[in-house]
């Protein structure tokens, strides 16, 4: 019997009703010493993801003889975080959305690694800048990165060979790409030059056009300016004027895999999705470039952190220098998620792998959400709703942006 580093309350009360569990320390059945103790990780990342990761967890247990990894798939893994931490069940490490670090590290709830790492000269320097900094707070670090993602401009090859253009770099030449891929059959669009469906990304855009969402040095936020009236702006050209994509085009389908989208966003990880569609032939480039040739690109992924209160704190960092410290342990899992891996020197050899190349040469300019406290319901409150009812046509952008700024700022000035 694999002997857990951790134990629920209710685990501990059945333990009672069986003969031989004992009720005391002198009675309780010793592991043997050629048994691994189990060490147990969580993560929301589920489905084919939770295949993929259960795909590293092997590659772990097989490198050592101490510890047995399971991965366990938590829904609301920060939530259940803070019911363990009160008395609940807690695992010994997590996989963690690196977004939510500040916000919980000043809940207590998270390890310093601080002893950790410089115990076991661990250089922060080998990690992409803009995620370790992510994963700290006050002067500590909470964890360490291990996947990194971020959007790259996928394009339909035979749909621009058939109109006899190239995948374009730029604002501009994205436009003139779009129109050129555009079918419309009266007043029913049957083929759109570009996806523009999310308007979550405009903490993208306004990267593009030479913006940033907020002041962190002042908290308030930074996007009701000309550059982030470039975007919209932008936006009211490629539905309204240019026309080359209408809200509502892609419905309940994926229109890209169904070969009905020119150009859209996406992540790292929908390649795969996109290699198993039969006659889809598609390519990546880096995102566009705004007018004046400002880069932008978002970062979002996962580290790794362990509990306050985790049963086994060695075990879990055993795990964690395993797989932070290998470059090839990373390369070889992008390989398997197509996530890309947390550590520079993996993600500059991928800059030479043409699949990966796009995604992370973007890398080198993406940024992190800001994490300022309530930041998150700055975009998903505050500049959603707005800019939603900007591209349905019902406020101006003037209107839009100024709305979500007022809000923006108050959410802020709360937290």
């Amino acid at each position: 019997m694999k002997k857990k580093v951790w134990l629920t309350l209710a685990a501990i009360s059945a333990c009672t009703l069986f003969a031989g569990c004992g009720s005391g320390k002198e009675d309780a059945a010793e592991p043997k010493s050629d048994e691994k103790k189990e060490l147990i990780m969580w993560g929301s990342l589920s489905g084919t993801y939770e295949e993929q990761i259960d795909t590293l967890v092997d590659w772990y247990n097989e490198s050592q003889e101490e510890y047995e990894l399971k991965y366990v798939v938590q829904e609301n893994v920060e939530e259940k975080l803070m019911t363990g931490t009160l008395g609940g069940e807690l695992p010994d490490v997590i996989l963690w959305d690196r977004f939510r670090t500040s916000t919980y590290a000043q809940k207590n709830v998270l390890l310093p690694l601080n002893e950790y790492i410089e115990k076991d000269d661990i250089a922060l320097d080998d990690f992409v800048d803009a995620a370790t900094e992510e994963m700290s707070f006050d002067d500590n670090q909470y964890g360490l990165p291990v996947l990194v993602d971020n959007r790259c401009l996928y394009y339909n090859k035979a749909l621009l060979k058939e109109a006899g253009v190239e995948p374009p770099t730029t604002w501009a030449e994205m436009l003139k790409v779009a129109k050129a891929t555009t079918k419309w059959d009266g007043n029913t669009l049957t083929q759109a030059g570009f996806s523009l469906d999310d308007v979550g990304l405009f903490n993208m855009w306004i990267q593009q056009a030479g913006g940033w969402m907020v002041d962190e040095k002042k908290d308030v936020t930074a996007f009701n300016d000309e550059h982030g009236k470039a975007v919209l702006d932008f936006w009211d050209d490629i539905l309204n004027d240019s026309k080359v994509y209408q809200l509502g085009f892609n419905g309940s389908t994926d229109q890209f895999a169904a070969g009905k989208v020119a150009m859209m966003y996406n992540t790292t990880t929908m390649m795969k999705n996109y290699d198993d569609v039969d006659g889809l032939d598609y390519g990546v480039v880096e995102p566009l470039r705004g007018d004046n040739g400002d880069t932008g690109a978002t970062m979002g992924g996962y580290g790794l952190v362990i509990p306050e209160k985790s049963g086994d704190k060695e075990a879990a960092w055993n795990f964690i220098k395993w797989w932070t410290g290998d470059a090839k342990i990373q390369k070889d899992f992008t390989e398997v998620s197509d996530y890309l891996p947390g550590r520079k020197d993996a993600l500059q050899e991928l800059q030479e792998v043409e699949r990966y190349a796009p995604f992370a040469k973007a890398m080198d300019y993406a940024r992190t959400r800001p994490s300022l406290l309530g930041y998150s319901n700055v975009e998903k409150l505050c500049c959603r709703p707005q800019f939603e009812n900007f591209v349905a046509g019902k406020i101006s952008a003037d209107e839009a942006l100024k709305a979500a700024e007022e809000e923006g700022n108050k959410v802020l000035e709360e937290n």
